[in-house]
């Protein structure tokens, strides 16, 4: 079914062609399952949009059963969202369905990774197609499929020499050692609130404190202020670039930002004071994600760049969540700062869901790195994943979806500005395109945040009535919603009033206590 055909279908409002109810809460038992519409019940759920796919009736696992190997088999560690984790079955579009047959609308696509949808069609016959006839060879070989990806997305970026490799944090560590081996020094900066990947070399530039550990790693990185205009110590009302500013009052002229000043002279404090005289680099999300959408003062990381290239440094942009358009204005976040690194990290919305990750960079600095390492990735650009990464380009272009993260994008920064007015703990809305952070705190006045429970209760609630959102923030305190780039505005609608529902249960919760 095409794109065109599928908006005019719901355009239509056809009714759900599910085999289940999609308005039944999540439940694990009949005692759990009233408690909890009970729970959810308190208003009425806003009407979910209609959605053209008959999920497949699940016939795996039992829950209880996958409870139990998870506990037995699996990393210790606490992930999963919710007291009752959901077990999701299948996918469609902007669409996740659970083993119940319960419908949600994905507002976080899989951690900012399903860039074109769930399951897109077209991605779907290049994997299948590839699928039947060469899954793997190695870089010893040549394969037609990774030279057609290249020059696509060679013709996205200035002269580029392109890396490919499976993860973002891969990506990562492969950019620290190009920086490294084209600088001759070791010295790295990253912001504090910074996330650059959990393996050990790339978590000495993640600086969100679950991913710190009280062992050596990630040598000769060095933290920096994170220029946040909402917690930081400056921030003005036109300092970002997005639809919504805070509310933060400056008395800055249209062409001068104070609080971008300030940030500066932070920045320069770090160089004078924490790193050698030579660096290696300055690694920067264009917008924070793990920390909740943070956005910098405009003009920043330009002055930055300038700042790390006079000590010798490159400049790397991570676009591992904000590129391939989902920040509606530009295909990479970079291109927001006008500024233009010498290494750009991608991943996530690369392959759609499919491991696939690239570095890009000069000439200059990758025979830097070949001067010094044979550089070798036994998966790294494998047929497969050339394959499904050919495939979502051209979703992009064809179906307009850097074009609709804008409109949509915009459309719902808007339309979450008006809770931040209507509701005390909503303290900040920000973002730009399909990436964007609501972050909730205890009041206007002293930006606390919001007790970690209170969060909770608000994002299961979300949960109940059909929409899946993220977490963020040193203390979990922001929303983070990064839908895959294909939604619509009438699904923006039913978001939204899930969200304004969920706030209003959690004011009258306040209220009874």
């Amino acid at each position: 079914m095409t794109g065109a055909w599928r908006h005019l279908l719901r355009a239509l409002h056809l009714k759900t062609l599910s085999l289940w109810n999609p308005k039944t809460c999540f439940s694990l038992s009949a005692g759990a399952f009233w408690t909890s519409v009970t729970r959810c019940g308190l208003h009425s759920k806003p009407s979910m949009p209609p959605c053209d796919f008959t999920p497949e009736r699940y016939q795996s696992l039992a829950y209880s059963r996958v409870l139990e190997i998870h506990k037995q088999h699996l990393s210790p560690g606490h992930t999963a969202y919710f007291p009752e984790p959901l077990l999701l079955y299948q996918g469609h579009m902007e669409w996740l369905f659970d083993h119940e047959g319960n419908r949600y609308l994905d507002f976080f696509s899989g951690i900012v990774t399903v860039s074109v949808g769930h399951c897109h069609p077209k991605v779907n016959a290049a994997a299948q197609r590839q699928l039947g006839r060469l899954w793997h060879t190695s870089s010893v070989f040549f394969h037609p499929l990774i030279h057609e990806y290249a020059e696509k997305l060679s013709a996205l970026l200035p002269e580029p020499v392109i890396f490919l490799v499976n993860s973002g944090s891969e990506a990562n560590d492969l950019a620290m050692l190009m920086a490294r081996a084209h600088s001759n020094s070791t010295d790295i900066i990253s912001f504090r609130g910074a996330y650059h990947g959990c393996s050990p070399y790339a978590l000495g530039l993640t600086n969100v404190g679950i991913y710190k550990m009280d062992l050596p790693h990630g040598m000769g990185c060095r933290p920096t202020m994170c220029p946040d205009i909402f917690r930081g110590p400056w921030g003005g009302s036109h300092c970002r670039d997005s639809p919504v500013q805070t509310t933060r009052k400056c008395s800055c002229a249209p062409d001068c930002c104070q609080a971008k000043d300030q940030y500066i002279e932070q920045f320069k404090d770090t160089l004078n004071t924490s790193v050698a005289k030579s660096i290696a680099g300055f690694f920067a999300e264009p917008i924070q994600g793990v920390n909740g959408t943070v956005q910098y003062p405009k003009g920043f990381l330009k002055e930055a760049f300038e700042l790390v290239r006079e000590r010798g440094g490159v400049c790397i942009a991570d676009e591992v969540q904000t590129g391939f358009g989902r920040l509606g204005s530009h295909f990479w976040g970079f291109q927001t700062h006008d500024v233009l690194p010498d290494i750009v990290t991608m991943a996530k919305g690369i392959g759609n869901g499919f491991p696939m990750a690239a570095v890009v960079t000069t000439p200059e600095i990758a025979k830097s790195l070949t001067k010094r390492l044979l550089h070798f990735n036994t998966f790294g650009g494998n047929p497969m994943a050339c394959a499904i990464g050919s495939a979502v380009l051209e979703v992009i272009k064809e179906e307009n979806l850097q074009e609709n993260s804008q409109e949509v994008g915009t459309y719902m920064l808007l339309k979450l500005a008006k809770l931040r007015d209507e509701f005390e703990i909503v303290g900040d809305v920000r973002g730009k395109g399909l990436m964007i952070g609501i972050e909730m705190v205890k009041d206007k006045v002293s930006h606390q945040p919001l007790p970690r429970e209170e969060v909770n209760q608000i994002h299961h609630d979300c949960k109940c009535m059909g929409l899946l959102i993220g977490r963020g923030g040193l203390f979990s305190q922001t929303f983070r919603i990064a839908p895959s780039m294909c939604i619509t505005k009438p699904e923006v609608d039913f978001a939204v009033e899930v969200f304004r529902s969920a706030l209003t249960q959690h004011v009258e919760r306040r209220a009874k206590q």
